[in-house]
């Protein structure tokens, strides 16, 4: 086994930095591997977008994982179980809620008085032991098992998940409800401590938190109002409503949301942020979380980063294969500005962390500024922005020009001073990556010179700006065709000729789409890459639609047009891309 991984790390350099990784280091503790080994293992998880090491050496091949769990069991201090071959008793797997199994993937093999074990296939960290030991009223004990024996028999008791869920969140909440000593005031901070640390509060945020990783939500909002309490998600760009609790007991939910994320519960004049770091149903997710206060209490937004649902490569962004070969091309050049512009939650972030990945080699030293840094990648030196310390991105782009950079990434120019350092980096022989909120990529190079960036440094640095937006698509089990009728065509300014005959989509709606008839997103795209003639224009101080149409005669595709690709292809439909472009 190590000779087989040290083999296929033959001339592979290590990154720059490693991020420490339990079972990594257990793998190299117990000789499975070497330090080229661990090297390799850690380049692999890079090209599978963060996929746990644990999965990546059983789904290779690299290691049986019956081998693994004897290692994992061993560190835990614990045995091995057959949850196959084993025969559970009814009244033990039920003894714990429906809501505890699914969020910490566990499941209760035996139970006497005073204690409880339950079979888990990760490694258990000593504050979940805690949290679980608090929420069941017992001692827990762990034991090991192969994870699809775990994940099959937690779907045999306690049903299927997308029904059970949404059930789990009405009980309780009505428990919380009927909970007396749970409807704590705002003003008694002793009282609103105590109903925080509650055991059904507890169970009930973390149940909210597992819905939302569940449902795929890019935020999670709870928002009180005089007369009501509401819960929502955002999936694919949209919010839904799920049921809430009485508004009564507001106070205990937000408080128990700020004492994961480390804020004051007794502070809320001001706006507060923090960050959650948890385990769901056994990976990794991590929460920014924005308190701000309002005329009925205060409200908290979580975004929730989820990096194993996220692919950083480049090829799966969903790029057009010409947009893609451009970029590609465009990247590697010694010197410039790189643009990705679009509104917020358009993929921006996500579309330049899958080109610097594409760039993170050995030999070129990388650095980020942002607000707040979304992604860790090895080998990326990665700086959070924070002005109330003075930290400005200003600021920070002046230190990085002492650090040696090859690369700079801006989350976001914003201002005449951080414009003009960037330009200053990119004429001294820095490739400079940023964003900017414009509607589209020719209205980036008009607000730079609306900031009062001298349009000549402007046009000898800008090499290129992507425009991009997330439309959501077609639902692939519901969706169904139609031909357009007239209205229809003339909406998105086609003729009937133009499209061949092919049919339009459309999602009817079904459970795995919860009625909406979308599920997931697609970008849609348009490359602005700076020629002689665009350059000339930009030098002119030309309006943004005289370069946009300079721009189209010398072959860019608008997102619209894009957008009316993906319609005709079946991805998407009129209305999504009427929406956002």
């Amino acid at each position: 086994m190590a000779d087989e991984i040290k083999k296929t790390a033959e001339g592979a350099s290590a990154p720059a930095e490693q991020k420490y990784d339990i079972v990594l280091d257990l793998l190299k503790q117990n000789g499975f591997i070497d330090d080229d080994g661990a090297a390799e293992l850690l380049e692999r998880q890079k090209e599978s977008g963060g996929k746990p090491i644990r999965e990546l050496v059983v789904d290779e091949g690299l290691m049986e994982e019956d081998d693994l769990l004897g290692i994992l069991a061993g560190y835990q201090g614990c045995e091995i179980v057959d949850l196959k071959n084993m025969t559970l008793d009814t009244d033990v797997v039920q003894s714990i809620p429906t809501s505890v199994a699914r969020m910490y993937n566990v499941l209760p093999v035996a139970r006497d008085d005073t204690s409880i074990t339950l079979a888990t296939a990760n490694l258990v960290d000593p504050r979940v032991s805690d949290e679980l030991s608090f929420v069941l009223t017992k001692e827990v004990r762990f034991v090991m098992a192969r994870k699809d024996d775990v994940a099959e028999r937690i779907a045999q008791y306690y049903g299927d998940e997308s029904q059970s869920v949404s059930d789990m969140l009405a009980q309780l909440g009505s428990g919380l409800e009927s909970d007396e000593s749970l409807k704590a005031s705002g003003d008694d901070i002793t009282k609103l401590e105590g109903a925080a640390q509650n055991s059904a509060v507890i169970r009930f945020v973390n149940l909210v938190l597992y819905q939302g990783v569940v449902d795929r939500a890019s935020d999670i909002h709870i928002e009180p109002f005089e007369h009501s309490f509401k819960i929502r998600y955002r999936v694919d760009g949209a919010l839904y409503e799920m049921k809430a609790p009485d508004v009564s007991m507001a106070p205990a939910i937000i408080s128990r949301v700020k004492i994961m994320s480390g804020l004051n519960i007794a502070e809320r004049r001001i706006p507060q942020d923090g960050r959650i770091a948890i385990n769901v149903a056994g990976r990794p997710v991590d929460l920014r979380v924005s308190c701000l206060p309002t005329a009925h209490g205060e409200s908290v937004v979580m975004r929730i980063l989820d990096q194993s649902a996220t692919s950083l490569d480049l090829e799966n962004v969903g790029l057009p294969e010409d947009v893609y070969e451009q970029i590609t091309m465009d990247i590697e050049k010694p010197n410039g500005i790189f643009i990705v512009t679009g509104p917020t939650g358009s993929g921006k972030t996500t579309t330049l962390y899958s080109i610097l990945r594409r760039i993170n080699q050995i030999d070129t030293k990388l650095l980020t500024a942002e607000e707040p840094v979304e992604y860790n990648v090895d080998g990326i030196v990665q700086v959070p922005i924070d002005a109330q310390v003075g930290n400005t991105f200003a600021k920070v782009l002046r230190a990085f020009l002492r650090q040696d950079p090859d690369v700079m990434m801006i989350g976001e120019i914003r201002d005449l001073e951080t414009a003009e350092i960037a330009v200053q980096a990119a004429l001294t022989g820095h490739f400079v990556y940023s964003t900017l909120h414009t509607n589209d990529a020719a209205g980036a190079v008009m607000r730079l010179v609306d900031m009062n960036v001298a349009p000549y440094l402007l046009s000898s640095t800008l090499e290129a700006v992507l425009g991009q937006r997330l439309v959501r698509t077609c639902c692939v089990d519901c969706k169904q065709p139609y031909e357009p009728d007239d209205e229809t065509l003339d909406r998105i300014e086609m003729q009937r000729e133009q499209i061949g005959g092919r049919p339009f989509y459309f999602g009817k709606g079904c459970k795995t789409c919860n009625g909406t008839g979308y599920k997931g997103r697609k970008g849609v795209f348009e490359y602005l890459r700076i020629s002689d003639p665009l350059r000339e224009l930009i030098n002119n101080k030309a309006p943004t639609l005289v370069i946009r149409e300079k721009a189209r005669e010398l072959g860019m595709r608008t997102m619209r047009e894009d957008g009316i690709r993906n319609i005709l292809d079946g991805y998407t439909t009129v209305d999504e891309v009427l929406r956002y472009t």
